[in-house]
């Protein structure tokens, strides 16, 4: 239904929270944000205006109306929300010609002013896929925004930031062992997931992140992608960099359920890079085509519409 030119939005609304005790319009925020991002792909692949005009109608009304992203869990709803508004208005600014200049303005300044302030210190004290769904968000905004300067802060952010969100922190050794793979396993591949969104985004800027630590990426995909096949993996006892998270043994909890994540690794890993990747097409062949994944759909999803080329 989100991807209807006919749906109805739900906001704009002033200020949004994920907060469960404030109820400022999650639900009706998750539909929105998905509606915009559905909509610009579904214009992208039919050529039917509509789609475009709905996607517009909804980026813009939230451009002049949201003022606000309130805690609890703001970094979260900045990140997961915010990038798939940026990722439509991204689809729509360079194929569309009726966005007006003056609006497409207004959301470069939400984007900024907004979402930005929120995402831009990448929410140390929390788990990694906090952090680098606020790296994925900080690229985004650069690449949107064209601001080179915050780009970059992005790409530093996930090549060393101190948090556990960057890959040398969440992909926390070569065996793959992740940040999150103690904890369990729907937000370990929340976190690969985004780091791979990153790396996209920025192989698409001309910089491979895909590549960082020897494949460091690579690497914990498989790992994961190895357990939840049924296999059994080697797990180090881990503190991580808030010192809050300490497991011992890896999560059981999700275990063999699979986010849509796989197929933009396989793309660049498999098909780009002509590497071996077993578990993860293992994964693909199990999961193919990619769907939107688990709601509030974190992850942009349709991967294989969206990356496979083989």
């Amino acid at each position: 239904p989100q991807a209807s030119s006919n749906y109805i939005m739900r906001g704009p609304f002033e200020q949004i929270s994920r907060d469960p005790k404030q109820n400022l319009h999650k639900a009706d925020v998750d539909n929105d944000c998905n509606a915009v991002y559905y909509n610009a792909i579904m214009w992208a692949a039919t050529g039917d205006e509509s789609h475009a005009r709905k996607a517009i109608e909804i980026l813009n009304a939230y451009a002049y109306k949201l003022k606000a992203i309130l805690p609890r869990d703001a970094e979260l709803m900045a990140g997961l929300n915010g990038d798939q508004f940026i990722n439509g208005a991204e689809i729509l600014r360079y194929t569309y010609k009726g966005w007006k200049e003056k609006d497409i303005v207004q959301n470069e300044k939400m984007f900024r002013e907004v979402f930005y302030p929120v995402v831009k210190d990448f929410a140390e004290f929390a788990n990694g896929n906090w952090g680098n769904a606020c790296i994925k968000m900080v690229m985004s905004i650069g690449v949107f925004c064209n601001d080179r300067e915050i780009f970059q802060r992005g790409v530093d952010y996930y090549l060393h930031g101190k948090g556990n969100g960057s890959l040398p922190n969440y992909v926390i050794n070569d065996e793959g062992q992740c940040q999150e793979s103690g904890r369990d396993q729907q937000h370990t591949q929340l976190g690969l997931g985004n780091l791979a969104e990153a790396a996209e985004i920025a192989w698409n800027q001309g910089i491979d992140l895909f590549g960082a630590y020897d494949n460091r990426l690579l690497k914990g995909f498989e790992y994961t992608a190895k357990y939840n096949l049924g296999e059994e993996v080697p797990f180090t006892p881990y503190v991580d960099k808030t010192g809050h998270y300490r497991p011992d043994k890896i999560s059981d909890v999700g275990r063999g359920t699979f986010r849509p994540v796989f197929e933009i690794v396989v793309e660049h890993y498999k098909t780009r890079k002509k590497l071996s990747l077993p578990y993860i097409q293992k994964v693909v062949d199990k999961t193919r085509p990619e769907d939107a994944g688990p709601r509030p759909y974190d992850q942009p999803g349709f991967g294989t519409l969206l990356f496979a080329t083989k």
